[in-house]
């Protein structure tokens, strides 16, 4: 009787491993989505609102985009935007675009724009479809392309100047 049930235990564990393999191994071929992956990945179109109208994505094509994800709660990217706000207005001749992108409340948003005086365009995400798009899950969050909508750059937390320096550095702009 011992015997069987370890033999019911070791089958029940080699099975569980069997099915996690699988699962694993089959997760990339299930995923659809269209997302920057990968540096030299194109970057997936999407359309958003700004205070004033609609963004399109695809419309800075011929400019190197800084795609930020942030929220007005989130000590780190409230951190970060000075920086990114010199950013724009140094290489803004140059033809840097710098979209930041929130799926924040409107009112915090607009809160913040107005006392901040923050050049960037703000995009609202109201409803987390971009968010979701790019498989955003913890920010700040941002995305480099080229002048060709290619990824060439991906920054997972907090940048300061310097890190945002070497990181465009991969682009055409001169400090």
């Amino acid at each position: 009787m011992v015997f069987r049930y370890y033999s019911d235990v070791r089958r029940t564990s080699i099975a569980l491993r069997i099915a996690s393999l699988i699962a694993l191994l089959g997760f990339p071929a299930c995923y659809s989505g269209n997302h920057p992956g990968r540096i030299g990945s194109a970057a997936p179109d999407f359309t958003v609102q700004d205070s004033d109208h609609k963004i399109t994505l695809s419309q800075f094509r011929g400019q190197v985009v800084v795609l930020n994800f942030w929220a007005t709660w989130c000590p780190p990217c409230m951190q970060e935007m000075p920086d990114l706000d010199r950013l724009y207005t140094h290489f803004e001749p140059q033809g840097l675009v710098v979209l930041s992108i929130t799926d924040d409340q409107p009112f915090k948003v607009s809160s913040y724009v107005n006392t901040s005086s923050y050049h960037p365009p703000v995009l609202l995400d109201y409803e987390g479809k971009v968010h979701q798009q790019f498989h955003i899950v913890g920010i700040p969050r941002t995305f480099i392309f080229d002048r060709d909508g290619k990824l060439i750059a991906e920054a997972v937390d907090r940048r300061v100047m310097h890190q945002w320096l070497e990181l465009l550095s991969k682009t055409d702009l001169h400090p």
